[in-house]
C-alpha cells in the first residue's frame, strides 16, 4: 500500500506493442505495454517525433489538474453544508466523502494499471458490461461533463453580473464564457491546459481566502440587517434539521467532490503513472483543507446569514474584488470539464489510427469539432433550461454519485471479487467491505439525492424563483 498505484487482476507484463489499439482490443490483450511505459502508450501508441504528446504531464501538473477539476465549483457551497446540519455533522460529512473519492481515486489508478487500454469512462464501461456499458458510459460521463460546464457557464455571467452591476444581458455574458471556453478547451494535451490550471488554482485559491479573512474583519455579513443589532446562528449539531436537508447536504459535498472521474483522464496523460497515488493524496488533501477552511469560517462568522454562492457573503466590494479575482478560476474550471469530456470522445473516434496522434486535417477537425460541440451543448442546457441550477443538482445526485462512487466499487469488485478464496487476509476482506459499502452508500445517495432535487425543482416553481429561457435578468442579487 506504498505510494505507487497498485495492480490487481491480470498481469500487463509482456513484449509491448508499438502502434496506438483499437478499443475494444480484439487480440493480444496481455502483449500490450505497460501502463507505465515512457516510449509507448496502449492508447496513443507509440511517441514520434512530429506528433502529438499526450502522455507529458509531470506530478505537479497532475496535482492542480485534479485540484482545480474538483474545487472548481463546489467549494463555494460548502458554508451551506455546514449550515443545513451543524458545524460538526458538516465537517463529517466532508471527510468521509473525501475518503470515499480518496478511495475512489486509488480505485482508477489501479484499474488503468490492470487494463492500460482504457483511458476514460467508456472504456470502463466496456471492461464492465461490454457494448452496452460503453455507450452508457460515454453518454453518462459527456452529460456530466456538459453539464458542469454549463453550470461554469452560469457561475461565469454572475461573476460578470456581480463585477460589472450587471452591465449586460446576462445571456452576454455566458457567450463569453463559452467562447473562451472553446478557445482554450481546444489546447490539445493535458499538459497544455495544466498551465491555465496553475493560474485557475491560484485565483480560486485567493478568493477564497480575501472571503475567508474579509467575514472575520466585517462588522456584519452582506445578508444580515443593514442596522441594529443582529444575532447569528450558529450550531455544534442543527436539531432542526430535516433527513431530507441532511441528504441534501451529503448530496452537495458528493458534487463538491465530482471531479474523481476525470482523473482517468490526468492518469492516462501522465508520464509518470506509477506516480498517480502520490498527486491524488496531495490534490484530496489539499481540496479537503479548503472545504473545511472556508466551510467553518464562513459559517462561524455568517451563520444563517450566508451567501450562495460563499463569495457573496462579504459585502459588495468583497463581492465584486472575490469575483473578479476568481474570474480566472471560473474560465479554468469551464474549460477541464470541456477539455476531458472532449477528449473521450476524440479518443474513441480516433483511436487506432495515425490521425489520434498525427497533426492531420482528419484529426483537428475531430478535435474541434468534440470540443465545440461539448461547448454548444452546455451553453444550450444553461440558458434553455429555466431551472438548470436545479437541474444541475439532480444531475450531479444521479450521475456524479453513480460516476464518483458506484463505478469505482464495480471496478474494484471486477478486478478482485474472483480473488476472494485465495485471499483470505483481513486486509483484502476489509476492502471487499468497503467496495460494497461504497455501492451502497452510493445507490443510497443517489435515491436521497434525486429525491431531494426533484422536491427543490418543484418548490422553486411553487415560489416562483424559476426564470425564463435565454434570461437577461440579473442572476447576481
Amino acid at each position: 500500500m506504498g505510494s505507487d498505484v497498485e495492480m490487481y487482476g491480470k498481469n500487463t507484463n509482456g513484449s509491448a506493442s508499438v502502434e496506438a489499439t483499437a478499443f475494444p482490443v480484439s487480440s493480444n490483450p496481455d502483449k500490450l505495454p505497460e501502463f507505465d511505459d515512457p516510449e509507448r502508450d496502449a492508447v496513443f501508441g507509440a511517441r514520434k517525433e512530429g506528433e502529438v504528446d499526450y502522455r507529458s504531464v509531470g506530478m505537479l501538473k497532475s496535482i492542480v489538474l485534479m485540484v482545480k477539476l474538483t474545487i472548481a465549483l463546489g467549494v463555494l457551497a460548502m458554508p451551506q453544508v455546514l449550515l443545513e446540519v451543524g458545524a460538526v455533522p458538516g465537517v463529517i460529512i466532508i471527510v468521509v466523502i473525501s475518503a470515499l473519492t480518496t478511495w475512489s481515486g486509488r480505485v482508477i489508478g489501479a484499474f488503468k494499471a490492470n487494463h492500460p487500454e482504457v483511458y476514460s469512462l467508456d472504456g470502463v464501461g466496456y471492461v464492465l458490461a461490454g457494448n452496452w456499458g460503453r455507450e452508457f458510459f460515454s453518454f453518462a460521463y459527456a452529460l456530466f461533463m456538459i453539464c458542469l460546464c454549463g453550470s461554469g457557464f452560469i457561475t461565469t455571467s454572475l461573476a460578470f453580473n456581480a463585477i460589472t452591476d450587471h452591465a449586460a444581458c446576462t445571456v452576454v455574458w455566458a457567450v463569453v464564457a463559452a467562447a473562451v471556453t472553446f478557445a482554450f478547451a481546444s489546447l490539445q494535451t493535458l499538459n497544455k491546459v495544466s498551465i491555465l490550471g496553475w493560474i485557475g488554482f491560484f485565483s480560486i485559491l485567493s478568493a477564497i481566502l480575501i472571503i475567508t479573512v474579509a467575514v472575520g474583519v466585517e462588522d456584519r455579513p452582506e445578508a444580515a440587517p443593514s442596522t441594529g443589532p443582529w444575532d447569528k446562528d450558529i450550531h455544534a449539531f442543527n436539531s432542526e434539521a430535516s433527513f431530507l436537508s441532511g441528504m441534501g447536504a451529503v448530496s452537495t459535498t458528493v458534487f463538491a467532490y465530482c471531479g474523481t472521474p476525470a482523473f482517468f483522464n490526468v492518469i492516462g496523460e501522465m508520464r509518470q503513472p506509477k506516480r498517480f497515488n502520490q498527486a491524488l493524496f496531495a490534490s484530496q488533501g489539499l481540496c479537503t483543507a479548503l472545504y473545511i477552511t472556508i466551510g467553518v469560517v464562513v459559517y462561524y462568522y455568517c451563520g444563517q446569514y450566508i451567501s450562495n454562492p460563499a463569495l457573496g457573503s462579504a459585502g459588495i466590494i468583497i463581492k465584486k474584488v472575490s469575483y473578479g479575482i476568481a474570474l480566472p478560476g471560473l474560465f479554468v474550471g469551464c474549460i477541464l470539464y470541456t477539455h476531458v469530456g472532449a477528449k473521450m470522445l476524440f479518443v474513441r473516434l480516433l483511436r487506432g489510427s495515425d490521425h489520434l496522434t498525427g497533426t492531420s486535417f482528419i484529426h483537428w477537425s475531430v478535435w474541434l469539432g468534440t470540443v465545440g460541440m461539448s461547448v454548444a451543448i452546455a451553453f444550450i442546457l444553461a440558458e434553455s433550461i429555466p431551472f438548470f441550477g436545479d437541474f444541475v443538482s439532480l444531475v450531479g445526485a444521479t450521475l456524479g454519485t453513480f460516476l464518483c462512487l458506484i463505478t469505482p466499487a464495480l471496478m474494484w469488485l471486477n478486478d478482485n471479487w474472483a480473488l476472494r478464496k485465495e485471499r483470505t487476509s483481513i486486509g483484502f476482506r476489509s476492502r471487499i467491505a468497503l467496495s460494497v459499502f461504497t455501492l451502497l452508500a452510493g445507490v443510497f445517495i443517489v435515491i436521497t439525492g434525486t429525491w431531494s432535487a426533484v422536491l427543490s425543482i418543484k418548490d422553486s416553481y411553487a415560489d416562483g424563483s424559476v426564470g425564463s429561457a435565454f434570461s437577461c435578468a440579473d442572476n447576481s442579487n
